[in-house]
């Protein structure tokens, strides 16, 4: 399994968001000029976060975006899963049932299934709020 750009420039954004979440609406200029990404790569990710209701919205000359939730309420696989889709490390896992000939007498589906609860139970068990933390104490994360 590999992140794609889509998927980390997406946390980068939704980091900045919780951020400057005291801030009010934040314009996607800002947080592209800070994150140094594009505005255009960030308009294709935004309405993902706003149809699954994860960013709240304004238009206008105050307008822009906003967390919906509190930072510690945004689980980091919850917003790979929206960029990315699954998160399993294998095809077959992609859907249940696994449509696999093979998954009767496959040896390795057991082991595939749990390399995939191992990452999604990781990436769950991590918030906004921690990676806010992590970076505010002087830990160092690079996304």
């Amino acid at each position: 399994m590999k992140i794609s750009t889509k998927g980390r420039y997406a946390l980068r954004m939704m980091i900045d968001l919780g951020e400057h979440q005291g801030d009010g609406y934040i314009a996607l200029k800002d947080i592209a000029e800070r994150q140094n990404i594009s505005k255009k790569y960030l308009e294709q990710i935004v309405p993902v976060f706003t149809r699954s209701d994860l960013l709240r919205t304004n238009r206008g000359f105050q307008g822009g975006y906003r967390l919906s939730r509190r930072p510690d309420q945004y689980t980091v696989g919850e917003i790979l899963r929206l960029t990315e889709g699954s998160l399993v490390p294998v095809t077959c896992l992609e859907h249940e049932p696994i449509e696999c000939d093979r998954a009767e007498t496959c040896v390795t589906l057991p082991m595939w299934r749990g390399l995939a609860k191992v990452i999604n139970e990781y990436l769950d068990s991590i918030t906004l709020q921690d990676l806010l933390d992590n970076g505010s104490d002087g830990g160092d994360y690079s996304i």
